[in-house]
C-alpha cells in the first residue's frame, strides 16, 4: 500500500475518534455540573486541561467559562484539535482516498463535518448544547459502524482500526488523569458522596459505567481505575485498545504475534506486555498520575514509530501530536 494512503486512512481514523471525544468529554462535564452547582466554574479549566493545550487556550480566550471553553473544543477552527478542525482534517483525508474507502463512509463523514459547520450549529451549543454532543457521538458511532461493515478488513481497514485505538487509549488515560489531579477540590472529599459523583462521570465519559457497574456493581475508586486501564475485554480499556492495534499492526506486517520486523512492533509490544503484566497495587505504589504520563508519552512514541516504519512522512502540526 502506498504510504500516502496508509497515513490518510490512519489519520482518518483518529481524527473522527478525536472529534467524538470532545463531545463526550463536554457532554458529562454538563451532567457533572448539575450535580455540582457550586463548582460551576471550576469545573471547565480541567476540560482544557485534559487536551494540554491550556498555554493555546489562554492565549486566546480570557476566562475558563462554558462559552470559551465550548467554542474552543468544539467550533474554533484555529485550533487543530477542535472537533470541527478534526472533522475537517479527517473529510480532506477521506476525500484523498476515496476509492480505498466506502461511498457510505464518505456520505456519513462529509455529512459529520457540513452539519457542524451549519450556522445553527452554534446557536444549538448555547441553547441545548447536550443534544448537539449526543448528535456528534452518534456520528461518530455511526461511521465506525460503517467502517467495520462496509470496508473490506485488509490493510487499509487494519490501519485505521489502529489509529482508532491509539487515540482512544490516548482519550482514556487523559479522562482519567484530569480526574485524579484536577476535579477532587481536597482531600476530605475522598470517599464521599461528591467524590462518587464525579468517578461515576469518568465512567460516562468513556461510555464505560453500565459495564462496570455488571463487573464491580458499587463505585470504588481503584476499581475504576482498573477497568478502564487494565480490562481487556471493554473496547474503550487502555489495554484492550493496545491489543487490538497490535493486532492490526501484525496484520499489516504479516508478523507473527511475538516476532518483531520493525519499530513499530518493538514500541506497542513493549507497551501492551508492560499492561499484560501490571497490576493496580503496583501501578498505584509507582503513582496514578506518573503512569498515565508515561502511558501518554509511550503512545507518542508508539505514534512516531509507525510514522517512520510505514509513512515517511513529516507530520504537520495538527498530526504530529498524538497526545493533543
Amino acid at each position: 500500500m502506498l504510504s500516502r494512503v496508509a497515513n490518510s486512512v490512519y489519520w482518518m481514523a483518529r481524527y473522527v475518534e478525536r472529534a467524538e471525544n470532545v463531545a463526550r468529554f463536554l457532554g458529562v462535564n454538563l451532567n457533572l455540573l448539575l450535580d455540582q452547582p457550586s463548582s460551576r466554574g471550576q469545573l471547565w479549566e480541567p476540560m482544557v486541561q485534559v487536551t494540554g493545550d491550556h498555554e493555546f487556550f489562554e492565549k486566546h480566550y480570557d476566562a475558563y467559562n462554558q462559552e470559551n471553553v465550548t467554542n474552543f473544543l468544539v467550533f474554533d477552527r484555529n485550533y487543530p484539535n477542535s472537533a470541527i478542525s478534526c472533522l475537517y482534517n479527517a473529510r480532506e483525508n477521506a476525500r484523498s482516498i476515496r476509492e480505498i474507502i466506502s461511498s457510505e463512509m464518505w456520505e456519513q463523514l462529509n455529512r459529520f463535518y457540513l452539519d457542524l459547520s451549519a450556522a445553527d450549529s452554534q446557536n444549538k451549543v448555547l441553547d441545548d448544547p447536550q443534544s448537539l454532543f449526543h448528535i456528534i457521538k452518534m456520528r461518530g458511532h455511526m461511521f465506525l459502524g460503517l467502517l467495520y461493515a462496509t470496508m473490506s478488513h485488509g490493510e487499509a481497514w487494519h490501519f485505521a482500526r489502529m489509529g482508532l485505538m491509539l487515540e482512544r487509549a490516548d482519550k482514556t488515560s487523559r479522562i482519567l488523569d484530569v480526574k485524579y489531579f484536577l476535579l477532587l477540590p481536597k482531600a476530605d472529599d475522598v470517599g464521599t458522596p461528591y467524590d462518587n459523583i464525579q468517578w461515576a462521570a469518568v465512567l460516562k465519559s468513556a461510555s464505560a459505567l453500565e459495564m462496570y457497574r455488571k463487573k464491580y456493581h458499587g463505585i470504588f475508586p481503584q476499581c475504576v481505575a482498573e477497568f478502564l486501564i487494565l480490562d481487556d475485554l471493554f473496547p474503550r480499556a487502555m489495554r484492550h485498545c493496545v491489543i487490538k492495534a497490535e493486532e492490526s499492526l501484525h496484520k499489516i506486517t504479516g508478523t507473527a504475534k511475538g516476532a518483531i520486523s520493525n519499530p513499530a512492533e518493538k514500541s506497542l509490544g513493549r507497551l501492551r506486555a508492560d499492561l499484560d503484566y501490571s497490576d493496580m497495587e503496583e501501578i498505584l505504589f509507582r503513582g496514578l498520575h506518573e503512569f498515565l504520563d508515561q502511558f501518554q508519552t509511550r503512545l507518542n512514541l508508539v505514534d512516531k514509530a509507525v510514522n517512520d516504519s510505514f509513512f515517511k512522512l513529516k507530520p504537520s502540526a495538527a498530526q504530529g501530536e498524538s497526545a493533543q
